[in-house]
Parts: structure tokens; sequence; C-alpha cells
């Protein structure tokens, strides 16, 4: 499989809630709060693999929990659903509005990982 990817992605154990940003029939927000297992992270995207039915293109609020055990608040598009093992789904998603700030935090890690290796 050719790599699509424009920058490096990096495995980090942390978990993500998701709040649902769309709407139910009857206008009425939904904020169901689904625990995600994060498989890859890098500036631009996120990998991870989630029990819950996420639609392709849609937007959805996230709280990242990162290695410094700070929290980014930020938002993920999905782009991408792989049926997985166990009724779970592989998901990819990119980061919508991130603060350079908070990328830069991933880039940083980035950075320190591969002085590490």
């Amino acid at each position: 499989m050719e790599e699509r990817r424009r920058n490096r992605r990096m495995e980090l154990s942390a978990k993500l809630l998701i709040k649902r940003m769309d709407k139910s029939e009857f206008g009425e927000e939904i904020n169901e709060e689904v625990n995600i297992e994060i498989t890859d992270v890098s500036k631009t995207g996120v990998g991870f693999l989630c029990d819950a039915g996420l639609e392709v293109g849609a937007v959805y609020e996230s709280f990242l929990t990162i290695w410094t055990k700070e929290v980014l608040h930020c938002f993920l598009e999905i782009v991408r659903v792989d049926p997985g093992e166990n009724g779970m789904y592989i998901y990819g998603a990119i980061f919508i509005g991130m603060t350079e700030i908070d990328a830069s935090r991933i880039e940083t890690y980035s950075t320190i990982e591969d002085m590490e290796t």
C-alpha cells in the first residue's frame, strides 16, 4: 500500500472522547460521548479504533489526552473507515481547526521519538 501521509505517524497510547456535532431528526443535539483507542497520531490527523458507527465526512468534537497528560480540544473530520475485529471499526480522521500550538505539541513528540530511535 502506498503511503499517502505528508507527516510521519506515531503511536500514542491515549484515549479520545468524542462528542457528535450533528443533530437528530427532531432537531435535538446529540451529545453521545464515546471512548476510542488511538492507534496513531500525527500533526495533521489521528487513527483510532471505536465500536460506534461514525460517518465519513462528519465532524466530531474531541478531547485528546496526550503523553504529557494535557488535554487538547479539537475537531476531527472522519476521512476513512474500515471494518476491524470484534465489532470494532478502524477510523482515520484529520484535525480541523487545530491551533498551531497544539499541532506543535504533537510535532515535538515526533521529534523526540526520532531522536530516541
